[in-house]
C-alpha cells in the first residue's frame, strides 16, 4: 500500500512540475489556466464524488482523479509545447536550436 502511495505521489510531483512549467511558458494556452483552476476548486471544494468526510475513502476519489486530471491536461497540450516542456525538465530530448 506505502509503495502505491509513494509511486502515486512521484507520479502526481512530475506532472504538477510539467503542468507548473507549461503554465510559465511564454505560448501557454488559456484554457490550461483555466483548466488548472478547475483541477484545484476540485480538489478543495467541499462537493465530491465521494465526500471527504468520510474516513480514508473520501480522499481516495482525489488520490484518483487528481492525477488522472493533471497527466489529460498535459496530454492536451500541442506537441511542440509539450516536447520543450519536457525538454526543459530534463524529461526528453532537448528543443532543436535555431541557427543564424
Amino acid at each position: 500500500m506505502w509503495r502505491r502511495l509513494v509511486r502515486l505521489w512521484a507520479v502526481v510531483r512530475t506532472d504538477a512540475r510539467l503542468i507548473w512549467l507549461a503554465l510559465r511558458h511564454p505560448r501557454a494556452p488559456g484554457w490550461l489556466k483555466f483548466g488548472c483552476l478547475g483541477v484545484l476548486a476540485y480538489l478543495i471544494s467541499p462537493i465530491d464524488i465521494i465526500p471527504d468526510v468520510l474516513p480514508v475513502i473520501g480522499v481516495m476519489d482525489d488520490l484518483v482523479i487528481v492525477p488522472l486530471l493533471l497527466r489529460g491536461l498535459f496530454k492536451l497540450l500541442p506537441a511542440d509545447l509539450r516536447a520543450e516542456v519536457l525538454a526543459q525538465a530534463g524529461r526528453g530530448p532537448a528543443a532543436p536550436r535555431a541557427t543564424a
